[in-house]
């Protein structure tokens, strides 16, 4: 997996939920209410990573899935290796 693409979607993600948490903070009636503030700014950075941010998140999900095919495939014994280690085998 490339560290890059990972490190690239958590940072916009925290972005998304850092700014409008930041700038509802500016608002009085919203600094007394901080809960407030964070729903809301969970819902804008949900909805702002939905629209914005489909591309990190297909290079994200693809680097992955590379990563867990190449594990799986290493993993995996052919019918080769399992038909010589049956032959090999002393009785």
């Amino acid at each position: 997996m490339r560290a890059r693409s990972a490190l690239v979607y958590s940072a916009l993600r925290l972005a998304a939920f850092f700014v409008p948490f930041g700038l509802m903070m500016l608002i009085p009636i919203m600094r007394e209410q901080y809960w407030l503030s964070a729903l809301f700014a969970a819902l804008i950075g949900l909805s702002l990573s939905m629209l914005f941010l489909r591309r990190p998140l297909d290079d994200l999900t693809a680097d992955l899935a590379a990563r867990q095919s190449s594990r799986r495939a290493a993993r995996e014994a052919t019918d080769e290796d399992v038909e010589d280690a049956v032959t090999d085998r002393p009785e």
